[in-house]
């Protein structure tokens, strides 16, 4: 009777870890990018607004941070139950986009709303910037999702008086200057994040920080060569940030492309930014790998930290080139 038991028992285990397995692998698929100029379309249409300069950044703003929450398996980052607690692919993919959001949300607090630097902030944007900045693993009192749900509300709120012919308050200014200001907080993401993953395989490094200058000293001594490497155990969630931060700056890029038609057609700038997006989208390529492997540049395995470096830095230097055609051009 007792080995009966124990065997009903280890049977009902087995079978629980198995439907958690199963709910975890589908928790941690990835959402589809959505076509933001129908989608803002739409939403206009159902809410009798129309669209005006900035309606699709801010919709696609307020669809990404939705999705962010209410995909499959909603928001994980915080999770203190199986599966969410085990998983750490999609809470790495989680944080890379919450950091384009938070990057988007200030530059429509400081620049995108605002005609001048004495001019006074949206009143909506000032309190929806601080909630997306909030701890992304907070369970309770208050919980991230919470926090987040309620800027998009602010966010939703802008949005309404943003298409508001009464509201005048609410503006988008899409200028080049504001333009080139975010994509300079962007450069210095991808740049980041295309070095980290360049370091799954640890190389040695010529210290290259105060190049060019021959007056500033560091606060400490550093040395002239370093050999600089990703800890094995956050290659893939260098790389799962790295994905969230390509499917968020997919999403807000073709909005940009939109909402500022003018500034790029004026700079003949479109087709630089058409680029940027065509290098972020080969980043959402299926990864057909159960494990993210770390092979040497040219050894017998792949290294999929490399081939989504390469992609990146190429997004980077892009983005570099379109900053100073939207500055010089």
């Amino acid at each position: 009777m007792e080995r009966k038991t124990w065997y009903v028992a280890a049977s009902g285990v087995g079978v629980l870890a198995f439907l958690l397995v199963l709910l975890g692998w589908y928790w941690s698929s990835e959402p589809d990018s959505f076509d933001v100029v129908q989608s803002s379309s739409v939403y206009a249409e159902k809410n009798g607004q129309n669209l005006v300069t900035g309606s699709v950044t801010t919709y696609t703003l307020i669809e990404i941070i939705d999705t962010l929450l209410n995909k499959s398996g909603g928001y994980i980052s915080n999770d203190v139950v199986p599966p969410g607690l085990m998983m750490d692919n999609m809470p790495n993919w989680e944080f890379g986009v919450l950091v384009q959001v938070r990057d988007i949300a200030r530059a429509f607090r400081r620049d995108f709303s605002r005609s001048q630097s004495q001019s006074t902030e949206d009143k909506d944007l000032a309190k929806a910037e601080p909630l997306l900045n909030f701890d992304h693993r907070s369970r309770f009192f208050p919980s991230s999702e919470s926090q987040y749900s309620d800027a998009n509300n602010y966010l939703t709120s802008y949005l309404g008086r943003l298409a508001n012919p009464n509201k005048p308050e609410a503006q988008f200014y899409a200028r080049a200057d504001n333009l080139a200001r975010w994509l300079s907080d962007v450069e210095t993401r991808l740049g980041s994040l295309s070095q980290r993953l360049s370091a799954a395989v640890g190389k040695p490094r010529i210290n290259t920080s105060l190049a060019g200058d021959t007056v500033t000293q560091p606060s400490t001594p550093i040395a002239n060569i370093e050999i600089v490497q990703t800890p094995w155990l956050e290659i893939d969630d260098v790389f799962y940030q790295a994905r969230g931060t390509s499917w968020a700056l997919i999403q807000i890029l073709t909005a940009i492309e939109t909402d500022f038609r003018p500034v790029l057609e004026k700079k003949n700038a479109k087709v630089s930014l058409q680029q940027i997006i065509r290098e972020l989208e080969a980043t959402q390529d299926s990864v057909w790998s159960p494990v993210i492997l770390n092979g040497e540049g040219f050894g017998m395995l792949a290294n999929h930290s490399l081939v989504m470096a390469s992609y990146i830095s190429r997004a980077h230097a892009a983005i570099i080139d379109l900053r100073y055609l939207l500055e010089q051009g």
